[in-house]
């Protein structure tokens, strides 16, 4: 169920971005696409838990590995966590059928202690019924201020996968990337002019490369500096 801003509705399930995928995420460790779909395919099913900071891609892993295993016809939803504060159970027991959930900033609950039980409680049945389970947060259980001291536990208890914010050369590959996904001819020596021009948090190059995206295809040219100062002219 999906439901358009301001519906009412609770996003359970999304049309993935195509961008969000886990063959256009660029990891800092090795070791992180590997286990993430390792939780797509695994049986018995596992908990994993992605904490990092603001813009290291939690939200993109949560939506990818949605992606990922719905291509391969297993049934998986994702919920922002910030979405549903204050009516988390509800919006848990609608997706109790998934056999792979998401569940995107856990500290968004973390001090409601209704949601707390209402997600401690869920995650028992859903281990017990054998689904995988990814949570994203910005801090590690221990660190969170939550009030459930049997959450926490649950929680402590997930595989961990740590993320780091991006360096200019990944930052550069995940530009690359997304313009090989998209046919979008974008020259080397304009992703080295935009990364010293603009905000490099992912976030702000993801938003800044749709807009490239668009201005690109309305005027038939490849990104290039002289295309970008065009386009960016205020940014010199």
């Amino acid at each position: 169920m999906s439901g358009a801003p301001g519906s009412g509705q609770l996003p359970l399930a999304l049309r993935f971005p195509p961008d969000q995928r886990l063959d256009t995420f660029v990891a800092t460790d090795p070791v992180v696409l590997p286990q993430l779909r390792a939780l797509v395919v695994s049986s018995p099913a596992q908990c994993v838990l992605v904490a990092g900071g603001a813009n290291t891609g939690k939200t993109h892993l949560a939506i990818a590995v949605c992606a990922e295993a719905g291509a391969r016809g297993i049934a998986a939803a994702y919920l922002p966590l910030a979405s549903a504060a204050g009516r988390l159970r509800a919006a848990l027991e609608a997706m109790e059928e998934r056999d792979l959930i998401a569940l995107d900033g856990v500290e968004a609950i973390a001090g409601r202690r209704d949601d707390e039980v209402a997600l401690f409680d869920f995650h028992n049945r859903a281990r017990d019924a054998g689904k995988a389970l990814l949570y994203t947060a910005r801090e590690w259980p221990a660190d969170l201020p939550l009030q459930l001291p049997d959450l926490r536990s649950r929680l402590s208890q997930c595989l961990r996968i740590a993320l780091a914010p991006l360096d200019d050369a990944g930052r550069r590959e995940m530009l690359q990337l997304r313009a090989r996904r998209r046919g979008l001819q974008f020259d080397p020596a304009a992703i080295d002019w935009l990364l010293r021009r603009v905000d490099r948090d992912l976030g702000s190059l993801a938003a800044l490369f749709e807009r490239l995206d668009r201005a690109s295809l309305a005027a038939q040219r490849r990104v290039t500096v002289p295309f970008l100062r065009d386009t960016l002219g205020d940014l010199g």
